[in-house]
């Protein structure tokens, strides 16, 4: 059975971010489906199934709280939007800082992995993926920097103010992006129970990061049930 991540905020960040609230926990306890996006970012197959170059044992746990946070958006009236990284075609001329991180073996592994209509750029079979559902590739980790994607336009298009960020890896993509999402005035809500990375120790340094300064971090079941507290034909009268 795949493992979930034991997630544990600290009690000096838990108890800095409660002052800093006056004494609340969130600071959004509101949603508004129809401004609010679900982020699934880069649940591919080369970070979640077994033997893939950057396979990721965590990565697979999360796919049910991801599917249910899925379906609570789309009921809600708000809106499910799939990342992808796409690497492998220019990545090398593009970027080629990050090349110099890596070994020859393992940068042509993920290149290789990471390229368009391979296996590895394929999202998870599992995952619940609806017809009316948006799909974005990205360029670096976060989705949201200058010249990675065409998110950021996208969601301004659809009046997007709240976005919830769920996938992989924690201290990676989905963190790059939630820095990102609220430096560019986005309501961010990060997921503990939905994102995954290498470890317990990254997963918790990278929420208790987030927590403090740029995201609140929420359950699944707090966000199911926040999106639930909004009666959708309220939220479609509205609009």
């Amino acid at each position: 059975m795949a493992e979930m991540h034991k997630v544990a905020l600290s009690p000096d960040m838990v108890a800095r971010v409660k002052k800093r609230r006056g004494g609340k926990l969130h600071a959004f306890d509101r949603l508004d489906p129809g401004k609010t996006a679900l982020i699934v970012i880069d649940m591919q197959n080369v970070w979640v199934k077994e033997g893939m170059p950057a396979y990721t044992p965590y990565c697979e746990a999360i796919v049910p709280n991801i599917n249910r946070l899925a379906a609570a958006m789309r009921n809600a009236g708000g809106s499910v939007w799939w990342v992808r990284a796409i690497y492998g075609d220019d990545a090398p001329r593009t970027w080629s800082a990050y090349m110099e991180f890596l070994s020859p073996e393992f940068l042509g592994d993920m290149l290789g992995a990471l390229t368009e209509g391979n296996e590895g750029a394929e999202l998870w079979h599992e995952l619940d993926i609806q017809p009316g559902d948006e799909h974005v590739i990205k360029r670096r980790f976060s989705a949201l920097i200058h010249g990675s994607s065409d998110l950021g336009d996208r969601l301004q298009s659809a009046g997007v103010d709240t976005l919830i960020i769920t996938g992989t890896a924690t201290n990676v993509c989905c963190e790059s992006t939630a820095r990102d999402a609220f430096m560019l005035n986005y309501r961010t809500l990060v997921i503990s129970d939905a994102n995954a990375t290498v470890s317990d120790e990254a997963h918790n340094a990278s929420l208790n990061a987030l927590f403090i300064r740029f995201a609140d971090v929420f359950s699944t079941d707090e966000v199911v049930d926040l999106l639930a507290a909004t009666p959708v034909e309220r939220v479609r009268s509205a609009g």
